[in-house]
């Protein structure tokens, strides 16, 4: 059971989610209902779909899970997003495409098709964080307007972003942890004195960074849901 937890990869999984609630959030009056299909489809796709195509690749969480256990769990997963989105896209057809496009960033990244041209920094940040949000308002079935264009467009623009930092924090930090022996080295201070470098010296900014962005980003969407609510 832990090494399924550790697959959900929770922080980071409610990261991503909260990045729906920000795009419901972009609506005068979210359907709380609709809002929790959404959230369960990206949880299902991405916290444990993602996850388990990702950990076919490498083990980057490190559990000893079999292959087949994680294939059946992405493919049900994924099937059953899907099928989530299909209901939401009944009564709100424009998200139609992004119910085939989903499918297609999930594989596609994770499993490192087209020669691995979609496992990239770029894809990470639009699939991980423009994505989510553009689905969590669209799956709302707004009356289009031109302020909620503009805040949606600002929310999924804050996605992109904050992805865009996550994956080059998370980057560097992983590289530390698996892939550094050792490091060697120091700072030298404008006085002269000297700070020895090692890799939890070279750690702490980064993971202390990543610990602060996964408090900071499902606060800010719960404000956000909740500051609509109110009204």
């Amino acid at each position: 059971m832990a090494q399924w937890w550790t697959l959900l990869h929770p922080p980071y999984t409610l990261w991503h989610l909260s990045y729906v609630v920000l795009g419901a959030a972009a609506v005068p009056e979210p359907d709380p209902a609709v809002l929790a299909a959404t959230v369960l489809a990206f949880l299902l796709a991405m916290g444990v779909g993602a996850h388990a195509l990702d950990e076919l690749h490498g083990r980057p969480l490190g559990t000893t899970l079999p292959d087949p256990a994680l294939w059946t769990v992405a493919v049900v997963s994924v099937s059953a997003a899907v099928g989530i989105g299909v209901g939401l896209a009944l009564s709100a057809p424009l998200l139609w495409p992004l119910v085939a496009l989903g499918p297609v960033l999930v594989l596609g990244y994770n499993l490192e098709l087209v020669g691995g041209r979609m496992h990239t920094d770029t894809v990470f940040a639009l699939a991980w964080g423009g994505f989510p949000v553009l689905a969590g308002y669209v799956a709302q079935a707004p009356g289009w307007s031109a302020a909620g264009v503009l805040a949606v467009g600002a929310a999924a623009g804050a996605g992109v972003a904050l992805s865009t930092a996550q994956r080059r924090l998370s980057t560097s930090a992983r590289d530390l942890r698996r892939r550094t022996a050792a490091v060697e080295g120091r700072l030298v201070r404008p006085d002269g004195s000297a700070v020895p470098l090692d890799r939890s010296r070279l750690l702490d900014p980064l993971e202390g960074g990543l610990r602060a962005l996964c408090w900071a980003v499902p606060l800010v969407a719960l404000a956000a849901l909740l500051a609509r609510l109110a009204y």
